[in-house]
């Protein structure tokens, strides 16, 4: 893995922790919607490393949940998550299992009445 430098504001080195049980690789194996095939049902991404496409650069692996549907926690609730529930996401990879696992809520989510401030 290279560049191992966490990012600001990270001091419980949970970041660190995370991204070398990964080996420093995106850990999606296809909850992103694509299936990783001719990598091996993994996605290649490595931190540090360079990314052809979408925008080309640097990759710079996100920690966040392992379950996609825990992407949509809010943001207190997924950062108390504990280690084992966390996952080494490069940015393509946790955009796309978000919009997924949202797109999943809004058909599997029963339809919700708006509060009214009277009865009627």
């Amino acid at each position: 893995m290279t560049n191992r430098t966490p990012p600001l504001g990270e001091t419980s080195g949970l970041w660190l922790a995370v991204l070398a049980a990964a080996s420093g690789c995106c850990q999606c194996r296809g909850a992103c919607g694509k299936n990783h095939a001719k990598d091996g049902g993994r996605c290649p991404r490595e931190h540090g490393g360079y990314q052809q496409h979408h925008g080309g650069g640097t990759v710079r692996l996100i920690v966040a949940p392992v379950d996609p549907a825990h992407l949509l926690l809010p943001a207190h609730r997924a950062a108390a998550l504990p280690k084992h529930a966390l996952a080494a996401w490069c940015p393509t990879c946790h955009d796309g299992a978000r919009t997924l696992a949202r797109r999943h809520q809004r058909t599997t989510a029963p339809a919700v009445e708006p509060d009214t401030l009277f009865d009627l």
